[in-house]
């Protein structure tokens, strides 16, 4: 896959990423800002780091795999693997205005 072809998977993925919500506070994740990377690599790879408003949320697992699920359908991603961090931890500062 090419640089452009990369940029603009994962710009497709962040735009899908969009659609999810966060239960607790009603707005969606990425502008949330709990999505801290997307990348993909050959063979359609996608890598997606991803925190949670608190460590041990109980919505983690649901955004998780609604996260998976989610980028298995953009164009161009074959696979879709998730990692939850915590290091930084999430603050309101990083919510889109």
């Amino acid at each position: 896959m090419s640089e452009p072809e990369n940029a603009t998977v994962c710009d497709s993925i962040r735009d899908a990423l969009r659609m999810i919500i966060d239960p607790e506070l009603g707005r969606n994740i990425v502008d949330l800002g709990l999505i801290y990377d997307v990348s993909v690599e050959d063979g359609g790879i996608a890598h997606v780091t991803m925190t949670t408003t608190t460590k041990g949320c109980p919505a983690s697992e649901y955004l998780k795999e609604a996260v998976r699920n989610c980028v298995w359908y953009v164009p161009g991603v074959e696979y879709a693997e998730v990692r939850l961090t915590y290091e930084p931890a999430w603050t309101p500062d990083m919510m889109a205005g």
